[in-house]
């Protein structure tokens, strides 16, 4: 990655030169380079405290890049500038590992928040969005369910249908499998590399989950002495 990308090249989804960021004023990552392409599904792997969240944040824009330069979804997130954040979060889905769902909300009305939110207006239109996300990740069944009535494998799967809701570019996922039992725990899997392969979405997960990934396996990075490199075969 010694130069931007032209036009006449593959467009990347995410990529990142020399890029530093700091925590709480402390150098955490310098010099990270990464590049991930439509279509393409990578780990990053990495013991707690070396930068994982707080690389996925920056991609975001939730975390400011100290130096280097850095392109999200064609969007330059290193000089970014508060008013084009929303346009930037719109192309890009988010899964947590404690789910964060709106405990007030129903399935349906957690998912209507986040279409309002990023511009969708007519109810119609709105409804069938959700509807055919819900059955997509198999839980269409739960839309007027709330958050306390269903498994944390069934809240995930909301979880993961919110990162979908807008057809992303990117998913970023956040140690989606976390909290889940290893049946649970590939199922979701399954549902992010499906996403992956069916749209093309470019999707970038953070996980300790060894197990996952020996059953799905797929380009691995790690984040370690204040970088990120390439995992050895």
């Amino acid at each position: 990655m010694e130069q931007t990308p032209s036009e006449s090249q593959k467009q990347p989804i995410v990529w990142l030169e020399n890029v530093s960021i700091k925590q709480n004023g402390q150098p955490l990552l310098h010099e990270v380079n990464l590049r991930v392409e439509e279509g393409e599904f990578v780990y990053m792997i990495g013991k707690s405290g070396t930068g994982k969240t707080t690389l996925l944040r920056s991609l975001y824009a939730d975390c400011p890049i100290e130096s280097g330069r850095a392109q999200v979804c064609g969007i330059d997130v290193a000089t970014i500038r508060s008013r084009r954040i929303p346009a930037l979060r719109r192309r890009i889905g988010v899964a947590f590992q404690d789910f964060r769902l709106l405990p007030d909300r129903d399935v349906y009305s957690n998912l209507e928040f986040v279409l309002r939110a990023t511009g969708w207006k007519r109810r119609a239109e709105i409804s069938n969005q959700i509807l055919t996300t819900l059955a997509s990740v198999g839980i269409e069944d739960k839309a007027s369910a709330f958050p306390s009535q269903l498994s944390d494998g069934e809240q995930q799967r909301v979880g993961i249908a919110r990162a979908l809701i807008n057809k992303p570019s990117l998913i970023l996922a956040d140690e989606p499998t976390g909290n889940l039992d290893p049946i649970t725990s590939s199922e979701i899997m399954q549902l992010l590399i499906n996403a992956t392969h069916r749209a093309g979405v470019a999707t970038l997960i953070s996980t300790h989950d060894f197990m996952t990934i020996d059953r799905f396996p797929s380009r691995v990075v790690v984040c370690e002495n204040g970088t990120l490199n390439e995992a050895q075969p």
